[in-house]
């Protein structure tokens, strides 16, 4: 009796087992509701700019419209094959790197907006970085990297995720990319403004950067936000979210 006494003593002392990034991102899928968004289409504004969304048994077509400086109507069309531009309804021919930041800025856009539905993608690879303390609240950090296969042109991006442990929100990200002659930037995003649309979580952030360019490793940079080393950069916003099913 005496040894199955010590048992259950060790086992509530130890606690429940830390979970996988693979239940973490799972929870948080659930507790997002942007499961919803595997057939479902979406509109909103960032930037002044109108965004479109719709996906239906994994395929998915995403648009961007707006105006240029003469205001000629721009529409940008990603599909799972290709992206189009249309200037006043006809096609237009592009470059192979206008083509590419086109089509990594609309993707981009969209990707943000439904964070965290596209975190178990086939090229995501997540992984447990450690359990944190952000301003009293604890957090699951997750490491994600990409597939080069079927990662896009930005699959040497490496992402970090704060996940609530209670209510598994995510109420922080953090990501390196690759600048073109200026090495390695970073960001680091804190939410607000959450809000359901039609069941999904639609949340805002703030956008910061390191202070210093180069002086806070990314793995660190949740530290250096509590430390003061991080500077706003911009707000993202989304307007006049609709969703439908």
């Amino acid at each position: 009796m005496k040894k199955l006494i010590l048992l259950f003593s060790i086992v509530v002392a130890c606690g429940s087992p830390t979970p996988t990034a693979q239940e973490v991102v799972d929870s948080a899928i659930e507790a997002a509701g942007v499961r919803k968004l595997q057939n479902a289409e979406a509109s909103f504004t960032f930037r002044k700019i109108d965004y479109s969304y719709l996906m239906k048994n994994g395929a998915f077509v995403y648009t961007r419209t707006q105006r240029d400086s003469i205001g000629n109507e721009v529409k940008d069309v990603l599909n799972n094959d290709d992206l189009f531009r249309y200037i006043n309804d006809s096609l237009v021919t592009l470059d192979e790197e206008k083509l590419a930041a086109y089509t990594s800025s609309v993707n981009s856009v969209i990707y943000f907006a439904f964070l965290p539905f596209r975190l178990n993608d086939a090229a995501v690879n997540k992984s447990y970085a450690s359990t944190v303390e952000i301003d009293g609240t604890k957090y699951h950090k997750i490491k994600v990297t990409f597939d080069a296969e079927g990662g896009g042109e930005d699959f040497e991006d490496v992402f970090y995720y704060w996940f609530d442990t209670e209510d598994y929100s995510m109420d922080y990200l953090a990501y390196s990319y690759i600048e073109e002659d200026e090495g390695t930037g970073m960001r680091f995003r804190v939410a607000y403004n959450p809000r359901k649309v039609n069941g999904v979580t639609i949340q805002d952030y703030r956008n910061l950067k390191p202070k210093v360019k180069g002086s806070v490793p990314l793995e660190a940079i949740d530290q250096a936000y509590l430390d003061g080393k991080l500077e706003e950069l911009s707000l993202i916003e989304l307007e006049d979210v609709v969703i439908n099913y």
